[in-house]
């Protein structure tokens, strides 16, 4: 499989190497620096396109994929007011489009058991919920697209609630979810989630110990989703 990594940050770089150990060829390796090298690329020779870049190129970068006809799967958060554009856009040009928050299998295990107990604490009373993620430094959004998707699922559910806020950003909505976003280093990544009462509290957490997990998933979809069409996500390809 020929792959261009759109991005070629520590993510990036990880998914290449990883990409090569499993028998895959780079066919393009664009970042901020040789962004201008992308456009003259020749689709024929790509299957699928990789994009973990950065939120300001993410766009772009996308549309530049499904304008050429190469499947792209995505990673990026923080530019996810405008993904309606890109469905759209693929629907356009038949295209291929995979998002993800977070390509990790473990993680998107994590997403059901969070709506399931969300749903399950909605019967309940008498509970206040939380949510807490923890990255490394050079994470620039915040909240996280795996705590977005987290609070999401909560929300879904959990119907006393009708959004999320930030802390520390101002918020006039009482009936919304707290998140709190650390950003310490060299954190890859922790989601806590807190139901909390005078009585006892419940909590799960997922744990990330390295990249390596998101890298692999997301070459395991690329691989996957070259015979497929469609905007697509993650619960198409684990047939949650």
């Amino acid at each position: 499989m020929n792959i261009a990594l759109l991005g070629y940050g520590k993510m990036g770089k990880l998914i290449g190497q990883l990409a090569e150990e499993r028998g895959h060829q780079l066919v393009a390796k664009i970042n901020l620096e040789n962004q201008a090298l992308r456009d003259s690329l020749d689709a024929k020779t790509i299957d699928v396109a990789i994009e973990f870049s950065q939120p300001e190129a993410a766009l772009e970068n996308i549309r530049w994929a499904i304008t050429h006809g190469i499947p792209v799967l995505s990673g990026t958060t923080g530019w996810l007011d405008q993904l309606s554009e890109i469905e759209a856009l693929t629907q356009q040009h038949q295209g291929t489009f995979f998002y993800a928050s977070n390509f990790s299998i473990g993680v998107n295990v994590f997403f059901k058991v969070n709506e399931l107990l969300a749903k399950l604490m909605n019967e309940t009373s008498g509970y206040q919920v939380a949510l807490e993620e923890t990255h490394h430094t050079a994470k620039k959004d915040a909240p996280s697209g795996t705590a977005i998707t987290l609070a999401e699922g909560i929300l879904k559910h959990y119907t006393q609630l009708k959004a999320w806020n930030l802390v520390g950003e101002s918020s006039n909505n009482t009936s919304s979810l707290p998140i709190t976003s650390k950003r310490i280093d060299p954190a890859p990544g922790t989601h806590h989630i807190r139901y909390a009462s005078a009585i006892d509290d419940l909590e799960i957490t997922h744990t990330a110990h390295s990249r390596q997990g998101f890298a692999l998933g997301a070459i395991q979809v690329a691989e996957w989703i070259l015979d497929k069409k469609g905007v697509l996500s993650m619960d198409d390809y684990l047939s949650f």
